[in-house]
């Protein structure tokens, strides 16, 4: 009994470890994060709506004049709304998170993800396209609705990721095999620079195509 309860333990700490390196340990908070409330300390200001979240702090939500006096040097995402429904842009999140797999979405000229899950029927036959863990019809064939729905996905199966280690290791590695290429054939080059120098090429003069000069003519003598 004592053996079951240290391998269950152990497994519990490995998924935690497993769960630990493919979320981000901002994520969750900003999930459960209440945003679009004004702001206590600039609630006479006209942009007063807490809209930002920092990734450094994580801690809560903040207003403009926030992010001005507390996290001018930090890393600050923007929450904005659409149809009462907290979003990210894309372009704000796919450089710190793999959002693969999220259904995107274009509003206002600008493409985003959804925060969290939002409330919908179950999707009935016919459909193409629905999100594995709430079943909300989809767009285009992804697997998750937002992101709450995707680390719901890594928490159940761990078979996604919103860490970017592996598509830097693969950039790295395609980096890295051009260097070689590159380097080799620098290499090739400077070897035969210094097989040109060690053998230097033989150089035959031109046949030259003066005639030759004749003699000085020397008139015949006078007869007596």
């Amino acid at each position: 009994m004592v053996n079951s309860f240290i391998k269950k333990k152990e497994t519990l700490k490995y998924n935690f470890e497993q769960e630990a390196s493919l979320v981000p340990p901002w994520l969750e908070p900003m999930l459960r994060t209440a945003f679009f409330t004004v702001c206590r300390t600039h609630g006479d200001a006209a942009r007063s709506e807490c809209n930002m979240y920092c990734l450094d702090c994580n801690d809560q939500a903040f207003c403009f004049y926030c992010r001005s006096s507390k996290h001018k040097d930090h890393q600050v995402i923007q929450i904005r709304r659409s149809s009462y429904h907290d979003v990210v842009r894309v372009g704000e999140i796919q450089n710190i998170m793999d959002i693969s797999g999220v259904q995107t979405y274009v509003i206002n000229s600008a493409r985003v993800v959804f925060l969290n899950e939002r409330p919908q029927p179950r999707s009935g036959k016919g459909v193409a396209h629905i999100c594995e863990i709430c079943g909300r019809s989809l767009l285009d064939p992804f697997r998750f609705c937002s992101l709450g729905c995707k680390l719901a996905g890594i928490k159940r199966d761990g078979n996604a990721s919103f860490t970017l280690e592996i598509k830097n290791e693969a950039f790295m590695e395609r980096k890295e095999g051009i260097s070689r290429q590159v380097s080799s054939r620098k290499q090739e080059e400077l070897r035969e620079d210094s097989q040109h120098d060690i053998y230097p090429p033989t150089t035959h003069k031109p046949p030259s195509s003066a005639r030759r000069r004749k003699g000085v003519p020397h008139r015949a003598p006078f007869g007596s």
